[in-house]
């Protein structure tokens, strides 16, 4: 099959039929990842591994940190010397493969299992996740107009298996009594678990890609390619020339827009640390629901709580921003709502902590509303953040800008890390409180810096 013939092979919906072949690829992966991060920090504050909860932390954030940083260097290999569609092989292999090796702290010493399979984790993730996005892209023609609604189909797929993988992982990993000496052993089944998500998805991806893809990523980037491709030749030509005083006042924006996201994701990310420790600790996992009676859960599931209401909101906020038509806010004004949103759903777990401090373990339904509240305000933000840069950076350096955005999740992932390390030293209230004030005045902020940033972004909305 060529490429044209890839990209007009389409569904009754008018999609490339390769988009739902990459859509379960990365559901899998997903499932990977997420089913991992959900057992990861109270793993590793586990009779196993034995960590506090301040260098648990730390690390946690390490490593979700790096996690947003090897893309840059993968997409550069794949670009140059590997080709996208070899690269996604390498790590979809290298992902299973550290899944694999965390499972195995009963064959060899638990902080080496720990260290080598979260090593091979971060790796393969940047050899495999700018990738399968790019091939994505590449399905469709320049400006066709399906390409928007392709990469929401796309997103969907993140979440289908964001959603099940805690439930999975959790169900089959988390110990229910940890002081049973079996029962804290069972880490390992849920990161297998984890790993066999993978090797399906690699499996289904080998045996499928040739079939749907053609020819498409799977060689590398080459002179001759820029010299024969008119896309190409003219980023080409437009990088010899120096920057616009309007160029300049774009890029002044983004940075703008970059920094807010950091302390965005910073407090975003207390999901897999602080929030996980508190589902553990200060969360009543009996409840009573009525027509139901008395059910367990455990702290994992409530990693699955902001994957549902992504697929919940995400129809209503695109829809809404389309119904708005020209009273669309601007892009400021949704960074600053994205921010106020996720300081009100740190205010609710600050309250819920309050109670647990006065009376004990507290219900679920603290928890449920922050996640709500941060999901909202992250549809405000993060999908809006890929948007702003690929409107505002130079057309020679849109790669390079869209690398500095996702600096901002590395940034943001540190900061996260070392927040959560003073879960054990600081009152929880002030723990939620600090993130709560902070985002609300954050948003404050950028609603009054929006004309100014307006001004910068030169009629760009």
């Amino acid at each position: 099959m060529t490429d044209n013939e890839v990209k007009h092979n389409v569904t009754k919906h008018g999609q490339p039929k390769a988009l739902y072949m990459l859509f379960m690829v990365e559901m899998w992966e997903r499932f990977n990842y997420y089913g991992m991060r959900a057992l990861l920090s109270l793993f590793m504050i586990s009779t196993v591994i034995g960590f506090t909860k301040a260098t648990s932390s730390k690390i946690y954030g390490m490593f979700t940190a790096l996690v947003y940083l090897t893309p840059v260097l993968g997409g550069y290999l794949a670009d140059r010397y590997i080709g996208k569609r070899h690269s996604i092989t390498i790590g979809a292999i290298l992902m299973a493969m550290g899944q694999f090796t965390l499972a195995s702290y009963e064959l060899i010493n638990p902080i080496l299992a720990l260290g080598t399979g979260l090593t091979l984790i971060i790796i393969g993730n940047g050899f495999f996740k700018p990738n399968i996005s790019t091939i994505v892209g590449e399905l469709y023609e320049p400006n066709d107009p399906r390409r928007d609604g392709g990469f929401t189909i796309f997103y969907m797929g993140i979440n289908v298996g964001a959603f099940f993988a805690p439930f999975v992982c959790g169900f089959l990993g988390e110990p229910t009594d940890p002081m049973n000496v079996l029962e804290a052993y069972k880490w390992k089944y849920g990161f297998m678990a984890a790993g066999t998500g993978m090797i399906i998805g690699l499996i289904w991806y080998l045996v499928s890609q040739n079939k749907y893809l053609g020819h498409i990523g799977l060689r590398p980037v080459t002179k001759n390619d820029i010299d024969e491709d008119p896309e190409e030749k003219a980023k080409a030509e437009a990088a010899k020339k120096p920057l616009t005083e309007e160029e300049k006042d774009k890029i002044k924006a983004i940075f703008t827009f970059v920094f807010f996201a950091i302390f965005f994701f910073a407090f975003f990310e207390q999901a897999g640390t602080s929030l996980n420790f508190f589902a553990k600790e200060a969360t009543n996992l009996t409840p009573v629901l009525p027509f139901i009676g008395q059910i367990t859960l455990k702290a994992s599931y409530f990693q699955a709580v902001n994957p549902i209401f992504v697929v919940l909101f995400a129809p209503i906020f695109a829809k809404m921003w389309l119904k708005m038509g020209t009273k669309d806010p601007s892009i400021p004004s949704k960074f600053g709502w994205g921010l106020f949103l996720q300081g009100i759903g740190f205010a609710a777990i600050a309250v819920g902590a309050a109670l647990y401090q006065s009376s004990g373990p507290v219900s679920a339904i603290w928890l449920i509303l922050v996640y709500m509240f941060c999901t909202m305000g992250e549809l405000c933000l993060s999908p809006v953040g890929l948007s702003m840069v690929t409107k505002l950076a130079p057309l020679k350096f849109m790669s390079l800008f869209m690398g500095v955005w996702l600096t901002a999740s590395f940034f943001g992932n540190l900061l996260a890390g070392w927040l959560a390390s003073y879960y054990e030293s600081w009152s929880l209230t002030t723990l939620f409180s600090v993130p709560a004030v902070m985002s609300i005045l954050f948003g404050i902020v950028m609603w009054i810096m929006t004309r100014k940033i307006k001004q910068w972004m030169h009629g760009v909305h």
